[in-house]
Order: structure tokens, then sequence, then C-alpha cells
């Protein structure tokens, strides 16, 4: 039987290289793209933070599949990334 999806809304500081905001909606969707919507709003003119919404059947297996928002690697890639331009 699968497992019920829950809702996971990420907020990554490129800047500061850390993942701001993690908050958990289980299985209300609406709540969670609502969210989304709000946060996408608040940070719109600030384009070193990217705001993800993810549906997965736990946060264990977000932080397997998006590591680089918790383990700080997407910081370092990007840091490498912007000296390329």
């Amino acid at each position: 039987m699968a497992r019920e999806l829950v809702h996971f809304l990420l907020v990554f500081d490129h800047d500061a290289g850390e993942l701001i905001d993690q908050t958990d909606f289980g299985d209300d969707a609406e709540a969670a793209v609502a969210a989304y919507s709000a946060c996408e709003e608040r940070f719109r003119d600030r384009d070193r933070i990217e705001v993800v919404l993810i549906a997965s059947d736990s946060i264990e297996t977000i932080r397997g599949t998006h590591s680089n928002y918790f383990d700080g690697s997407v910081a370092h890639s990007s840091r490498f990334l912007a000296g390329l331009g």
C-alpha cells in the first residue's frame, strides 16, 4: 500500500548557505500551496532566496533526494557557478 504524501515547504538562503525555514503541512496540499504562494510573494525581490514545495512520504526521503538543501552543498555549488559568469 502506498504511503500518504506529506507536503514540505523549504526556504533556502543562498547567501547564508542555509535552510532558513522548513514547514511540514502533512497531507494538507491546499494549505501547502497557499503557503508556497505567500512565501514566493514575500521573497519575490530576493533572487538569492529559493522557495521549494515538495511532497514525499517523509522528510527523511527529502533529505536523501534533496540533500543539497540540508548539507550546504547547494551553497557551495551556487558560489562556484556565480564565479563562472
